[in-house]
């Protein structure tokens, strides 16, 4: 039985290879999330998803998680957390109960679940995500809600993605370091799913590619619930190097040049001047977007074509009747939507997050769909009753207070 949450306050941390995001949200009472705080800092202790200086990722995380206690007006003591990387995989897990009463209860679920989570698992991988795709009372097959069901025998069909304990584990420790609890680790597709695909497209069958900066991250809804996930290794940092590397620009100026010009060109309009700064004394250079978009294009391309390739292997292909949903920050390229159209040979539209308002450049920007997704899974497991939620409280400090110590972090 679901409860009605108190007004309160929830913090998602999308760690990424690129930037730390933390995005503060107010839940109302009927679960209703208004943003209302958001920090951010350039990640460098990640590579893929995984950290590799400890560092490094604190120090991003304290930066971004000062910036939003500051927007917000509050004390963040605990965040829900987004999790990735190559280390992830899935798989199909069957369980089975005894129905006790002959009516399945929420204790039966328990159960099934519990039998369909006892699978043996290569060392050094631990159990990120478990979403039931159907269950089973008696042979009758295709139930998504058991409870209240009259039956004998309860089967269930599980999707069971794991991950490397030690990426985990280190990930864990440098928020713990932080001075904040960890609410619950979410692989980072599922929050994105969460944030910005519909009902309707999660039944009919939808696969979301979330290009992010490290990785682009692949999941595969059908009637329903989740059925595939898979990672892609290049995204669009590749596409800033490349940039870097055949401009020779440094990496900085090489990042903004893809946010603010990389576009995908279609037809006219590519002989817009763009600067580009050059390294060390040399003055800066100027090149045309068409030529700018000759360089991105092939590496969008790549990353496309890989994500259609894993579709095939998986063999959803023809199940994604709602086409795919680009997100992530590398999604908002003018033109991708058209070339994504080409490759997969299918509908295509990009995914910002919704049921969330608030700040526009949050809930309006898909860079932003796993920060919402990841309030959005925690406020369902409060609903449910699994944890507080009172990890997060209106701070009693004084706003001069908040200010000096953000002031003394950045500078």
């Amino acid at each position: 039985m679901s409860r009605k949450l108190e007004k309160q306050l929830i913090v998602g941390l999308d760690v990424g290879t690129s930037k730390v995001s933390a995005i503060v949200g107010e839940v109302g009472s009927q679960g209703d999330l208004e943003i209302i705080g958001f920090g951010s800092h350039p990640s460098r202790g990640l590579k893929r998803g995984v950290v590799v200086n400890i560092e490094s990722t604190v120090q991003s995380i304290q930066r971004a998680i000062e910036e939003a206690e500051l927007m917000a007006g509050c004390q963040i003591n605990a965040v829900w957390v987004g999790i990735a990387g190559s280390h992830v995989e899935n798989k199909v897990s069957n369980g089975v109960a005894n129905i006790k009463e002959r009516e399945v209860s929420q204790d039966d679920v328990d159960r099934v679940m519990d039998s369909a989570r006892a699978i043996a698992l290569p060392d050094g991988q631990r159990i990120l995500h478990v979403q039931p795709q159907e269950y089973v009372i008696d042979g009758q097959d295709g139930i998504r809600e058991p409870i209240g069901m009259s039956g004998v025998r309860l089967e269930a069909k599980v999707h069971i993605v794991t991950g490397a304990l030690s990426a985990v584990n280190n990930i864990m420790k440098c928020v713990e370091r932080c001075g904040l609890h960890v609410e619950g680790i979410i692989l980072e597709q599922a929050a994105s799913a969460s944030a910005v695909l519909s009902d309707d497209e999660r039944e009919l069958g939808v696969a979301l590619v979330d290009i992010g900066g490290g990785t682009t991250d692949i999941a595969v809804y059908v009637d329903g619930a989740l059925r595939h996930s898979s990672v892609v290794g290049i995204a669009g940092d590749q596409v800033s190097n490349d940039i870097a590397v055949i401009l020779r620009t440094p990496a900085h100026a090489a990042e903004q040049i893809k946010i603010n010009h990389a576009c995908i060109l279609r037809g006219e309009g590519g002989d817009e001047a763009i600067e580009v700064p050059s390294v060390g004394e040399r003055p800066p250079r100027r090149i045309t977007r068409r030529s700018l978009s000759e360089i991105v294009e092939p590496r969008m391309d790549e990353i496309l074509v890989h994500a259609r390739d894993i579709l095939r292997r998986s063999g959803y292909e023809e199940l994604i009747r709602a086409g795919v949903v680009l997100t992530g920050g590398s999604a908002r390229m003018n033109g991708l939507v058209d070339l994504a159209e080409e490759i997969f040979q299918m509908p295509v539209r990009l995914g910002v997050p919704q049921r969330a308002t608030g700040l526009r450049e949050i809930v309006q920007n898909p860079q932003h769909a796993t920060g919402v997704g990841l309030l959005l899974h925690g406020i369902e497991q409060m609903t449910r009753g699994n944890v507080t939620g009172r990890g997060t409280e209106i701070s009693a400090l004084p706003l001069w207070d908040q200010m000096r110590r953000w002031f003394k972090g950045n500078f």
